[in-house]
């Protein structure tokens, strides 16, 4: 538990900046075209590079400690939540912000109250991919460097030969991340009570 409590430490860090990096990222793409075409290639780009491959530069470039940890989980982690704020942006209702324009609504007034909690669903479906992300980028990193931590710990039994603890390991990190998911699920019920009666209403 001692090494779950330094990944979940490292998962959640590494997440809140991961989720504040892919909020102003994808308000910065909605806003301007010219910065949607810019930033949209280098992100796919950044997709394309195994976690694997990243890890060791990181810890070359950073050390040994937290910091290349919290990179690595925030290089993972903010792409699905850049995608789906960005898809939330874009897919709201264009018949209440042309009412909000006609009635003089400002850009800014236009964000907060039509676009931002229309974005929301689209910002959970985003946020459970990024917290499995985020646990597996922290395990990731922990494999070629630091002191505590799942990965860590799965390094030490595996050079002693304790597959059935290495296992148990996996199994591990598996039920954190459903239970994360399961967590977030829970949330966005919480926070959005309107989404789940329209759903409910399409069904019946």
């Amino acid at each position: 538990m001692l090494h779950a409590r330094t990944t979940l430490s490292e998962a959640f860090l590494g997440l809140f900046f991961g989720i504040l990096i892919g909020f102003l990222v994808a308000v910065v793409m909605d806003r301007f075209k010219i910065a949607y075409k810019a930033i949209y290639p280098v992100l796919v780009i950044t997709q394309t590079v195994p976690t694997v491959a990243i890890a060791p530069l990181l810890v070359l470039w950073l050390g040994y400690g937290i910091l290349p940890k919290i990179t690595l989980i925030i290089i993972t982690s903010f792409f699905p939540i850049t995608i789906g704020l960005l898809d939330g942006f874009r897919n709201v209702d264009k018949d209440a912000l042309n009412l909000l324009k006609a009635m003089g609504a400002t850009k800014l007034q236009s964000f907060i109250h039509i676009k931002l909690p229309g974005s929301i669903p689209h910002f959970f479906s985003g946020l459970r991919i990024s917290v499995s992300y985020s646990i597996i980028g922290a395990v990731v990193a922990e494999w070629l460097g630091g002191f505590s931590g799942l990965g860590v710990y799965m390094t030490r039994v595996r050079k002693s030969y304790s597959y059935d603890k290495m296992f148990a390991v996996i199994f591990f990190i598996s039920f954190i991340s459903l239970l994360l998911m399961f967590g977030v699920t829970l949330l966005q019920k919480g926070i959005t009570p309107w989404d789940r009666e329209e759903k409910d209403k399409a069904k019946g």
